[in-house]
Formats: C-alpha cells, structure tokens, sequence
C-alpha cells in the first residue's frame, strides 16, 4: 500500500536521492529518456534539506521504500541551486492575470519523480494532490518548468491541472516550457 506524506528525516531525503539518481538525464538512454521522462537537476543531501526545512517535500512510499517525491521549493532558495536562476529570472518576467508571477506568493515544484516500478498507477496525480493540500492554503499556485523534450512529463502535468504559460530558452540552449496548476481557480 502506498502511503503519502511529507519527508521528514534524512533517511526519506536519501530516498529521494537514490530516486533522482536512477532517473537523471544524464544516466538513461535516449529510449528511456523518451518514453520514460527524466529529471534534469542532481540535488546533494544539504540542499534537499535546506529546501525542506522551509516547504516539506511530498513523498510516497510502499513500506520504507520512497517510490515518488514533489520536491518543494520557494523564492526563498532561488539561489541555492544555480542552475535554476536562470527559471527565476525568467519568473520575474512573466505576467499572469494581470501581475507579474513575482507578485504572487508560489511554490516551484522543485522537481517531481516516480519509480519506474511504480508508473501507470495514479501515484503522480495522488503526490501531486498531497501537494496541493499540504501547500495550497499558503501559495497561489505551483509553477515549474519542464525541457520541451520531456514529452512524458509535460502530459503528465497536463493530466494534473498545469496549464502552459510561457516558454524560453536558457543560457545553454535548452527550451523550456513554464507550467503553472493554479490552486485558487481550478478544479
């Protein structure tokens, strides 16, 4: 039975570790990268914890085993992950209804993840309705950005409620599009 909740200690943090790093980019086959999706950023331990110490991080486990995770990050660490900043300051660009997304108080999906194992079984949209319970009362909305090339993970935020918003393309020429799942007028 999988159970939802948000990470608590460093055992469930390197649970999400050992998940990001089966599924980074870097180590998949363009096959795998293609039908599976894939995550781009490699957090270390120190971070993963600074970010949740101020936003708890959405797990899912089958026992002790962390098969899914929506990392939670806030404007607060903008500049704990460099790679990121680039995300940011096209953040502080873009109008949404109105107002710049810099007026409104967000969350950034950090990054999201299921295991392999685990895929096809409604695990993504349940983290992700543990995420907006647990953050929704706080925050506007959640907003991230996912490579063009992610085909899987774009459709997949799709099915949840994201809608498209934006695209750009970064310092190193990956194309990016810019989701939004707006808490306050959506189902």
């Amino acid at each position: 039975m999988i159970a939802y909740s948000t990470s608590k200690n460093n055992i469930e943090l390197e649970g999400i570790l050992s998940l990001q790093k089966a599924n980074l980019k870097i180590g998949l086959s363009e096959g795998e990268i293609e039908s599976q999706g894939f995550v781009t950023v490699n957090h270390d331990l120190k971070t993963l914890k600074k970010l949740n110490q101020i936003e708890e991080h959405i797990i899912a486990k089958d026992g002790e085993k962390v098969v899914a995770y929506v990392l939670s990050m806030t404007k607060k660490s903008r500049f704990d992950i460099p790679i990121l900043i680039p995300m940011f300051e096209v953040f502080d660009k873009v109008v949404y209804k109105v107002k710049l997304l810099s007026a409104y108080n967000y969350m950034v999906v950090g990054q999201v993840c299921v295991d392999k194992d685990y895929r096809g079984k409604g695990i993504f949209g349940d983290c992700y309705s543990a995420y907006k319970q647990h953050h929704s009362e706080k925050y506007d909305f959640a907003i991230t950005e996912i490579a063009k090339t992610n085909l899987r993970s774009l459709n997949a935020h799709k099915r949840v409620g994201f809608k498209e918003i934006v695209s750009y393309t970064d310092p190193n020429k990956i194309e990016w599009i810019v989701v939004l799942w707006d808490w306050k007028n959506s189902r």
